[in-house]
């Protein structure tokens, strides 16, 4: 693999566009760990054909396949979607793939975080991550861009971009002990302007309620445009995730962006019902020591905000929920340009993400 450069994307001069930029394509990884997926992965990897076939209407798109499972892959997904030989350790592209920057003459970069499952060995998600850790560099080389080997561990689903300068985070998640104990606040903003090429991070506290990645932000909040952000708002005051989005919204309406500007607060409401897993769903689910157990009655961290842009398109997470209509509508009335597409992903949920988890932009060499 090459050598990552010694400099960073900020003293380079480079930046993490916003995800409604134009993208020259998409990345995701085939799902098939049998202790994160039921019944050997066979509907998880039907849901995530889906989306990749999805996608693929609207740009280019990639799926990172282990040999194993290659020509099953291929089958199942379309002519127009790209299958690579990469091995993975699970398939959370967001995460395990590299966050591409760009700079002023439309080169594009790549971001390598170090990946240690969602907490290592103090509460991670499984063991080992090895080959996840080297996902971001194999899709560099792959794509012949320059890389940067950031020297702390971090998600892509822990961040969030306008493109203009400003990042959304939460405490629950960066401020884990099992992510960075050595480093501070200060240190871990310093370390995201650096990477991520932002002057400002907007930090939250938590995430989804129960979101087994220690609140990512990429479930709770996201901008819609720069000085605009939808974020999952419960109304039920005897609900948990009540409390955490009365506490987000509050500290979103007190902030500014990198320009200085109050943020509006869209707010997409998390579906009527919470979604817990079933005894069916968890007894097709393999146990393995050290994997996250996923028991019958778990509350899983269904949310709207987990949705992805593509060039054109918007694909939703839907869940047969009363509030799936409503926010279809808001996105529809949030993107009038784009095409909304629901995609039924509660087997992606099971694995503890939705859709913006499972995929990762990679920006057009273009503003």
């Amino acid at each position: 693999m090459a050598v990552p450069l010694s400099t960073t994307p900020r003293a380079d001069g480079f930046a993490m566009p916003a995800e409604w930029a134009p993208q020259a394509a998409c990345w995701m990884a085939w799902p098939e760990r049998p202790d994160t997926w039921r019944l050997n992965s066979k509907p998880a990897q039907i849901a995530f054909a889906t989306v990749a076939n999805l996608v693929a209407e609207h740009e280019a798109v990639t799926v990172c396949v282990s040999y194993q499972q290659f020509a099953l892959a291929r089958r199942m997904l379309s002519s127009a979607v790209r299958v690579v030989e990469i091995t993975t350790n699970d398939a959370w592209m967001r995460d395990i793939g590299p966050t591409f920057v760009r700079d002023a003459r439309h080169e594009v970069r790549a971001v390598d975080w170090a990946f240690n499952a969602w907490g290592g060995h103090r509460g991670g998600l499984y063991s080992p991550w090895d080959a996840d850790d080297q996902v971001a560099s194999k899709i560099a080389e792959i794509e012949g861009v320059a890389r940067y080997r950031a020297p702390f561990v971090m998600e892509g689903g822990a961040i969030h971009v306008d493109g203009e300068g400003t990042c959304l985070t939460t405490e629950q998640c960066l401020l884990n002990p099992n992510r960075n104990p050595d480093l501070t606040r200060i240190e871990l903003e310093n370390a995201l302007c650096e990477y991520l090429g932002v002057e400002t991070v907007v930090w939250l506290s938590e995430g989804i309620y129960n979101d087994e990645t220690d609140g990512h932000v990429d479930n709770l909040c996201c901008f819609l445009r720069p000085g605009v952000v939808a974020l999952a708002t419960c109304t039920n005051p005897a609900d948990p995730q009540y409390r955490i989005s009365a506490d987000a919204r509050a500290r979103l309406k007190a902030a500014r962006d990198a320009r200085g500007r109050v943020l509006e607060v869209v707010e997409i409401p998390v579906p009527q019902t919470p979604l817990s897993m079933t005894a069916a769903e968890s007894n097709g689910i393999e146990r393995a020591e050290g994997a996250q157990p996923r028991t019958a009655g778990t509350r899983l961290a269904a949310s709207y905000i987990n949705f992805l842009l593509v060039n054109g398109g918007v694909i939703v997470p839907q869940f047969n929920d009363p509030h799936d209509a409503r926010a279809v509508a808001i996105l529809e009335e949030q993107f009038p340009g784009r095409k909304v597409h629901l995609v039924s992903s509660r087997e992606i949920l099971l694995g503890g993400g939705n859709v913006h988890c499972i995929t990762q932009q990679q920006p057009a060499k273009r503003a």
